[in-house]
């Protein structure tokens, strides 16, 4: 199969063999940067922002992102909005599109994955694989240790618990949890009284 003909696969869902030399060969010079923007000090602000700026898609202002970030493609196909903070060990398979809107927060250990593999062991053996699109909404924050599974779209202003899995779409305005997560209640006007069980907010 030609790479012209791989790379269409890539973004459309469809099966292709990702061991073609030619794209590992792409995808090595994207985990140089990576490289270089994990080895960063972090005095070297200036060194990162100009360094995520070549290796993802898009990043907007305010962007910040903790080392060590890991990600299959080194951030090429991800899309980051505005204010985005992501805490150590982000790891991101960007086989294809990670669409992430504006002031969404990653807690440590999260992962987003597009990439994934046809069941049947003999396609598996062949190095099968098909991807999926991801897309997180504005002001979106993702808990510790969850795992995106490909083709997920969470909505608007959404609260992910510690340690789910994100198997299907979840809509907005609401906190989710659970392996697989599940809607657990919609966010309301109490989440603007109290910020821990009965613990009064007492700031403006």
């Amino acid at each position: 199969m030609e790479i012209q003909e791989i790379k269409k696969r890539m973004y459309s869902g469809k099966l292709y063999y990702c061991d073609n030399e030619t794209l590992a060969n792409e995808q090595l010079k994207s985990l140089e940067m990576l490289y270089d923007f994990n080895a960063t000090r972090p005095l070297e602000q200036d060194k990162r922002k100009e360094l995520l700026k070549n290796m993802f898609a898009e990043i907007g202002e305010n962007c910040y992102i903790e080392p060590p970030l890991h990600a299959n493609w080194g951030g090429k196909n991800v899309h980051f909005g505005n204010g985005v903070y992501a805490n150590f060990n982000l790891t991101l398979v960007d086989d294809c599109d990670i669409f992430v809107g504006d002031n969404v927060m990653f807690a440590p250990n999260v992962t987003i994955t597009t990439g994934t593999h046809p069941i049947h062991p003999i396609l598996r053996s062949k190095k099968a694989q098909y991807n999926l699109p991801v897309h997180i909404g504005n002001n979106v924050w993702i808990g510790a240790g969850v795992t995106i599974l490909p083709g997920v779209k969470i909505g608007d202003n959404t609260v992910i618990g510690a340690g789910s899995v994100v198997t299907k779409d979840i809509p907005a305005n609401v906190v989710a949890i659970g392996s697989p997560c599940k809607v657990f209640r919609d966010i309301n006007e109490n989440d603007m009284k109290y910020y821990n069980k009965n613990m009064e907010i007492d700031i403006e």
